[in-house]
């Protein structure tokens, strides 16, 4: 019995473990620019110093927002693409060079 808890421990400090260096990984390689709340260099310090509660804090306050982008085949931003087997004229030019026609 003792192994099995002691295993849940290792587990548990593993998963720590990787939450942080995700954590210092994705500071590290966000652009100054797009850093919210305070200055890139400082939420490197809290995430370094304050290993787990400076990744749950980077992770709600320092990290970029997502961009969220509107496809235009839903918002009627034009015309569906059309897939080559779709178009009237692409199927007429494959026509003509299968029968070995030329375009004179």
């Amino acid at each position: 019995m003792a192994y099995s808890s002691g295993m849940a421990g290792v587990l548990i400090g593993l998963a720590l473990l990787a939450f942080w260096l995700f954590s210092l990984f994705d500071v590290i390689t966000t652009p100054e620019e797009e850093v919210r709340q305070s200055p890139k260099a400082v939420w490197l310090i809290i995430v370094t110093a304050v290993p787990i509660v400076g990744g749950v804090f980077w992770m709600m306050r320092g990290r970029p927002k997502a961009v969220v982008t509107a496809d235009p085949i839903i918002t009627g931003g034009g015309a569906a693409p059309k897939g080559p087997d779709d178009d009237p004229d692409f199927l007429k030019e494959l026509e003509r060079r299968m029968r070995g026609e030329s375009d004179a």
